[in-house]
């Protein structure tokens, strides 16, 4: 009886606290909600917004402001490498972290943020061309980078409650092409640009020619640029060290047939245009801005080691700088730095190369936040900044300048001096005398001399350090036969350079045509306490490269007399170096650079993008050295 109480009291209690079956929730069918509103902890803001264009075509633009930001100047970045991928950095609840390095400091000194993707790239309307030229001649249309960025900061002054109405452009590489092209029609409310690395005359000296030569490693960034739209295509080689994939396919014209990339119209430009006609004068960016009033302040930023793009500052420096009247308007800073890494990466170190402390955040805190803040910040100070900021390599050191460069042939504070090449391999201050000679070897197209190091990686594998080209030692190439080599006595003085050095020798070929290069190395004592793993190591300071069909007019071809001396001048890049005492000065030349230039065929043909392979013969080259024949490098010498 107890027991059956007992349950008939449980079965009482669970009938009495039991729910209704028509007031249970029902379970989800899905733990996803239908709507789900995240709750915002970030310290920042992205806002994506569709800029229209005056063509109605519209460009998608991310806007990052600070929570709370009120009246701040914008920073308007354009590029083809996507706005969304610009602005993220790791993910984070402040804009510190989740930023790029830049763009991060820009944002805590006070500055919204603007990046865009170029018309026809990624999530913007409108057809892509590559460095799209100004509305003209090479463009029948009514746009282009000029209008675009004077249509979107107008927008933006128009449109950005947080703003003050003063917007500053900036870029790396491409960006500093597009922020120079700001420059031509500025809008009222464009203060400032800064132009960094920018690409600005692509035959002479950035990204696909110098002097002719052409950079087919930049095959690889035609097509990613151009295959689609959002750069989904990775140009794949059969072989991992690309030497060998380059010397089996041929010609560059044989190379892009095999992978498809004659297939893109910005190959075929670059085939019916190898020499500097119209086609790339008219798109000169240098010749472009010094024909126009200097109505914005321009910081140029320029790397000593830029892989890409190393003619572009200094050229627009140049040409704009007689503008300046009150010198204080166009501003030139040089960095120690391959490209872009004074602006967006670590300025310790290139490679082995120690520069005893972050120059890049030195450049950033002492430079660029300076110059931006007196130019776009209400009641901004002036900067202190010096017209000309140069990092010294070798010394190590940042030097104040009120010119650039400050020696040179003619019309600078310091004048150059030559440094001559002697048939026996020396490198004197002493003019040769008499009849001389010449140092002499044999450039076999079939054994091309490398530019660094083998295996030569492509520009984009994931385990590259094309960045850090420019400073590989030379040793490699100094012991090949068809590389000679003049290197001077031990230093007694420290011997300080700040300019722009001019290879101008004299040399014969058993050809009809024929590329020179020229490197400027310093070498250090084979001993070298400070730094024991560099002891020995020949550091370049300015390489470049001549087609020799261009010697006499970039514009106009014409083969080489075989057999007879010529006279040939390579403006090298801008130096700012010190070599110190103990030191050693060498000049390297040779007759090709592969496989980040094409092979010369070294017999005289229309058009070298479509050489065959009968073309390509050995040739034997002669550096002339005499009285007549004073082959030297002036160098930009500091006392």
């Amino acid at each position: 009886m107890i027991v059956r109480s007992l349950i008939a009291a449980l079965l009482a209690s669970t009938i009495v606290v039991a729910v209704p079956a028509a007031a249970q929730k029902p379970l989800p069918t899905s733990d996803i909600p239908a709507n789900f509103t995240p709750t915002n902890a970030k310290d920042y803001t992205v806002r994506e917004v569709s800029i229209p264009m005056r063509d109605g075509v519209k460009l998608h633009t991310n806007l990052v402001i600070r929570k709370g930001l009120e009246n701040a100047p914008i920073i308007f970045s354009r590029t083809p490498y996507s706005a969304d991928r610009a602005i993220s950095g790791r993910p984070s609840n402040t804009y510190k972290l989740a930023l790029p390095t830049t763009y991060a400091r820009l944002m805590e000194a006070g500055y919204i943020i603007a990046v865009q993707d170029v018309r026809g790239r990624y999530r913007s309307e409108g057809d892509y061309v590559i460095a799209l030229p100004l509305s003209g001649p090479l463009n029948p249309a009514k746009v282009d980078h000029s209008t675009d960025s004077w249509d979107s900061i107008e927008w933006l002054v128009k449109n950005v409650p947080e703003a003050n109405g003063k917007v500053g452009t900036t870029g790396v590489s491409y960006g500093g092409f597009t922020t120079l092209m700001s420059l031509v029609d500025p809008h009222p409310a464009l203060k400032a640009a800064v132009p960094v690395n920018p690409l600005a005359d692509g035959w002479k000296g950035d990204d696909w020619f110098h002097n002719g030569a052409y950079r087919q490693s930049f095959l690889d960034w035609v097509y990613r640029m151009s295959a689609d739209k959002s750069g989904t295509y990775r140009l794949q080689f059969d072989r991992e060290d690309t030497y060998e994939s380059w010397l089996k396919a041929g010609s560059v014209g044989d190379m892009a047939k095999r992978i498809g990339v004659d297939q893109l119209p910005m190959f075929q430009k670059l085939v019916e245009h190898p020499a500097y006609d119209e086609y790339w004068q008219g798109q000169a960016l240098d010749k472009i801005l010094g024909e126009r009033p200097l109505k914005v302040p321009t910081l140029h930023v320029h790397s000593l080691w830029d892989q890409e793009d190393i003619y572009g500052a200094p050229a627009v420096y140049k040409a704009v700088e007689p503008k300046d009247r009150g010198n204080d308007e166009n501003f030139l800073i040089i960095g120690p730095w391959q490209h872009g890494q004074g602006y967006s990466l670590d300025g310790s170190k290139l490679a082995d190369i120690d520069f005893d402390g972050n120059t890049s955040v030195w450049f950033r805190e002492n430079v660029l936040v300076p110059f931006l803040d007196a130019h776009l910040k209400d009641g901004g100070k002036k900067s202190g900044i010096a017209p000309v900021t140069a990092f010294e390599t070798g010394a190590n050191q940042w030097h104040r300048y009120d010119r650039w460069p400050m020696s040179c042939a003619s019309g600078c504070q310091y004048k150059s001096r030559p440094i001559y090449l002697s048939a026996d391999g020396g490198l004197g201050w002493g003019a040769p005398k008499g009849a001389g000679g010449f140092a002499e070897y044999v450039s076999d197209p079939a054994r091309p001399v490398t530019y660094r190091e083998r295996p030569i990686l492509s520009t984009y594998n994931p385990n590259t350090t094309w960045g850090q080209w420019l400073v590989d030692d030379q040793r490699f190439a100094e012991s090949r036969p068809d590389v000679v080599t003049f290197v001077s006595e031990v230093l007694t003085d420290d011997v300080r350079l700040a300019g722009e050095p001019i290879a101008k020798f004299f040399a014969s070929t058993t050809g009809t045509d024929s590329d020179w290069v020229v490197k400027l190395i310093d070498v250090y004592p084979a001993e070298y306490a400070e730094a024991p793993e560099m002891g020995g190591y020949e550091l370049p300071i300015a390489m470049d490269i001549l087609r020799g069909r261009y010697r006499d007019d970039p514009s106009k071809p014409t083969a080489i007399p075989a057999n007879q001396v010529v006279g040939y001048e390579i403006k090298l890049p801008h130096v700012s170096h010190q070599f110190k005492k103990g030191h050693r000065i060498m000049v390297q030349i040779q007759s090709s650079w592969f496989p980040l230039y094409d092979r010369n065929p070294q017999q005289f043909v229309p058009n070298i993008f479509t050489a065959k392979k009968s073309d390509y013969v050995k040739a034997t080259q002669r550096i002339h050295s005499s009285a007549k024949y004073p082959s030297r490098i002036e160098l930009p010498i500091m006392p």
